[in-house]
């Protein structure tokens, strides 16, 4: 006895709602890798060799503007901060730390009387201080 299929099975799938969910996920990483680093300023680093393991909870960046122009900016905020207010920042920032220690980021070009500047402050606050580089 033959029994015949009353209904076929369709081979064909409907693909709205897989394009619905890739385009909801790429939604997703757009939005998430713009969130990564949002206060990032753009510097470019001198290149060492050494590198070292501390973690510094702080960060002092020190930005090249040309001519003789330089702007501190604590935490990669994008509001620059005259250097009295770096130092009053970074004690207000770091009180509560029991191992007190920031890093400086600088522009390659950023002369070196800047950097010590900030590093008279640790100095004058018993803070430890970490110099950022690029691995070479």
């Amino acid at each position: 006895m033959a029994l015949k299929r009353i209904t076929k099975a369709d081979p064909n799938m409907a693909m709205s709602s897989m394009t619905d969910i890739v385009f909801l996920l790429l939604i997703f990483f757009l939005v998430t890798s713009t969130l990564v680093n949002p206060n990032a300023l753009k510097l470019l680093l001198p290149k060492s060799t050494g590198q070292v393991g501390a973690k510094a909870t702080v960060s002092v960046s020190i930005k090249d503007w040309g001519q003789g122009q330089y702007t501190y900016h604590i935490n990669g905020s994008e509001t620059p901060e005259s250097i009295s207010m770096v130092e009053d920042d970074l004690v207000d920032l770091l009180q509560t730390e029991e191992d007190p220690t920031f890093s400086i980021y600088s522009d390659e070009s950023v002369p070196i009387r800047e950097i010590v500047q900030v590093m008279n402050i640790a100095k004058r606050n018993h803070y430890k201080v970490i110099l950022a580089t690029q691995p070479e």
